[in-house]
C-alpha cells in the first residue's frame, strides 16, 4: 500500500536556534551620509516594503520591514523621522463586525509541526483609515501599474486605509512628500499570482493595457518599462537621489522549492500492482505516438514523481480511449483514463537544473489524498490522479516567468544607470541564499523552509531577519553609490519566527 505522506506537513523540522554572542562590529567612525540628503526618506514598493511576513500583515511585522530598518540607520546619520501606516495589532489581516475576513486571515506561526494561523481576530477593521503623512508606501498585492493608478485605495484596503484622498494613488502620495530620498522595489508581483497560482494567468506580453489584465496575469514588459521610468523621472525631478532593487526569480523562493518533484513512497506490491495496470499499459500507448517519456514506471522507495497535467502537451485523451477500448477495456473505464491521462505526465527534474517542475507549497497538503467523485484505484492525488495545473508550475510557465523577470530588470537596471541610483541586486542575494547560504557570525541563513531563517512561513515573504538582510544589502548599495558608511543592523538582533504570542 502507499505509504504516510505526512512527512511533507514537515512535522519532523524543528527551529533552528539562535545564539546571542553575535553582535554589530565597533563603529570606530562617525557615520556619514556621503553625498544624500536623507531628511525626507520615502519608500515605494510591494508587500515586501510593507513589511508583510508569515501570510499577513501586523504592526511587529511593519516594525522590522527592510524601510524601517534602512530608516534607522539613515537617522544615526541625521535622516529624519520614517512613518508608518501601522496595523493596529499582531494579529494581522482584517477583521469585520468582531469576525475575521477569510481573504485576509491572521498570520501563521509554527506549531511544532507545521505553520497555523494566530488564534483571534485583527483589531485592524476592513474599511477604516490612517491618517499621514506617511513615509512608507508599500502596499501589499501592488504590481508596478497600481502605484500610479488613480484611486488605488478603492481596490486594494492595504492602501485604502492611509490614502490621502480617494483619488490619490501610491505614487502620487509618496511624491506629494517632496522626498529627498526613496527605495524602490517593485516587480515581482508583476509575475508573483502567476507563478504561486500555478501558471493558470495569462502572459500577456504584446498586451500594452493592463486595464484588461486579469490578477493573475503577467504584465507585458513594455508596460512595466514605462511605468518604471516614470515613477523614476517623477521622483528624481527634484534631485532626489535613492536606491532600487531588481527582482529575483520568484520561482526560487521558498513556496516553491520546499516540495520536491519526487516525494510519492511506494511499497513493492503497489509499485508492481501501478506499472502492470495503470502506468505500464499507458506507456506503451504513448510510446506508440512518440510520447512514451511522459510516464514513467515506478518503483519501491519514497522517490517516485508525482502524476501532474501539462495543459502544453498535446491532449490525447481520445488515443488513450480507443487503444484500451481495442484492448478489452470496458468504454466508461476507458473514457475516465483517456481523460485524466491525456495531457499527464511524470513531473521531472534534470541533474543539471535546466528543466524543473515546481511543485507549490500548498500542494504538500493534497498529495496522497483521494480525490472526491473518481473512483478508485484512479483517485489518489500526485499518484493515480494528476495533480492539475494550479498544484504545480511546470518548466515551460517557470520560463515564462523568468523571461519577464530578465527583461523587467532590463528596465531596473538601465533605470538605475542613467540616474546614478544605487542598486541592490536582490537575484544575486537570493542566489546565494538558496546555493550554500550566506554566513554571518554564527548563523547561517539560507532558503530551506522553516530552518532556513530567510523567509516567512508563507514561503515568500521574509522573515525579520531575512527583511534585516534586504536592509543591509540596500545599505551597502548605498554606501557604494554615494560614499555613506552606514555599518547596517545587526542581523543576530532579529528573529527568524514570530511566536505565537506577541505584545
Amino acid at each position: 500500500m502507499i505509504r504516510n505522506f505526512k512527512w511533507l506537513v514537515l512535522a519532523s523540522l524543528t527551529l533552528a536556534a539562535c545564539s546571542d554572542d553575535d553582535s554589530a562590529s565597533t563603529v570606530d567612525e562617525p557615520i556619514t551620509a556621503g553625498s544624500a540628503d536623507l531628511s525626507k526618506y520615502v519608500a515605494l514598493g510591494d508587500s515586501f516594503a510593507a513589511g508583510y511576513s508569515d501570510n499577513a500583515l501586523f504592526k511587529k511585522g511593519q516594525e522590522n520591514s527592510y524601510p524601517n530598518i534602512i530608516a534607522s540607520q539613515f537617522a544615526l546619520a541625521g535622516g529624519g523621522s520614517f512613518a508608518q501606516p501601522l496595523m493596529v495589532d499582531n494579529v494581522g489581516g482584517f477583521s469585520m463586525g468582531g469576525v475575521q475576513i477569510s481573504a485576509f486571515p491572521t498570520r501563521l506561526y509554527f506549531n511544532g509541526t507545521g505553520p497555523a494561523n494566530v488564534p483571534g481576530v485583527s483589531g485592524t477593521v476592513f474599511g477604516t483609515t490612517v491618517a499621514g503623512p506617511f513615509n512608507n508606501f508599500g502596499v501589499p498585492g501592488a504590481k508596478s501599474f497600481h502605484l500610479g493608478a488613480a484611486g488605488y485605495g478603492t481596490l486594494n484596503p492595504y492602501f485604502g486605509r492611509f490614502a490621502s484622498s480617494a483619488t490619490a494613488s501610491p505614487f502620487s502620495d509618496a511624491l506629494a512628500q517632496n522626498p529627498t530620498f526613496f527605495t524602490l522595489w517593485i516587480g515581482g508581483n508583476d509575475v508573483l499570482a502567476y507563478a504561486t497560482s500555478g501558471g493558470t494567468g495569462t502572459n500577456q506580453t504584446g498586451n500594452f493595457n493592463p486595464a484588461t489584465y486579469g490578477g493573475n496575469d503577467i504584465t507585458d514588459p513594455t508596460v512595466f518599462d514605462n511605468v518604471y521610468n516614470s515613477m523614476i523621472d517623477g521622483l528624481t525631478a527634484n534631485g532626489a537621489k535613492g536606491a532600487v532593487g531588481n527582482l529575483p526569480y520568484v520561482n526560487t523562493l521558498p513556496f516553491f522549492t520546499t516540495v520536491p518533484y519526487n516525494p510519492v513512497p511506494l511499497d513493492a506490491t503497489t509499485a508492481t500492482t501501478l506499472n502492470t495496470q495503470l502506468l505500464g499499459p499507458l506507456k506503451q500507448i504513448l510510446t506508440a505516438l512518440g510520447e512514451g517519456d511522459r510516464i514513467n514506471l515506478v518503483a519501491a522507495g519514497s522517490t517516485n514523481p508525482l502524476l501532474i497535467v501539462d495543459q502544453n502537451l498535446t491532449n490525447y485523451s481520445a488515443q488513450i480511449t480507443g487503444a484500451l477500448m481495442l484492448g478489452g477495456v470496458p468504454g466508461p473505464q476507458a473514457t475516465l483514463m483517456g481523460n485524466l491521462y491525456g495531457q499527464a505526465r511524470h513531473a521531472k527534474k534534470s541533474a543539471d537544473g535546466t528543466f524543473r517542475d515546481f511543485i507549490l507549497l500548498p500542494t504538500r497538503n493534497i498529495i496522497g489524498t483521494t480525490q472526491a467523485g473518481v473512483p478508485a484505484p484512479f483517485n489518489t492525488v500526485g499518484v493515480t490522479y494528476p495533480l492539475q495545473d494550479a498544484a504545480v508550475l511546470t518548466n515551460a510557465e517557470a520560463g515564462e516567468v523568468r523571461v519577464a523577470t530578465d527583461a523587467y530588470n532590463i528596465t531596473i537596471e538601465g533605470a538605475a544607470s542613467a540616474h546614478g541610483l544605487a542598486l541592490f541586486d536582490s537575484k544575486a542575494t537570493l542566489n546565494q541564499l538558496l546555493n550554500g547560504g550566506i554566513r554571518f557570525g554564527n548563523y547561517h541563513m539560507t532558503t530551506s523552509y522553516v530552518t532556513g531563517g530567510a523567509f516567512s512561513l508563507d514561503g515568500i515573504h521574509p522573515s525579520a531577519r531575512g527583511y534585516a538582510l534586504i536592509a543591509n544589502r540596500f545599505l551597502e548599495a548605498i554606501n557604494a553609490t554615494y560614499g555613506s558608511n552606514f555599518k547596517g543592523a545587526d542581523l543576530g538582533d532579529y528573529q527568524i519566527q514570530y511566536p505565537v504570542l506577541l505584545p
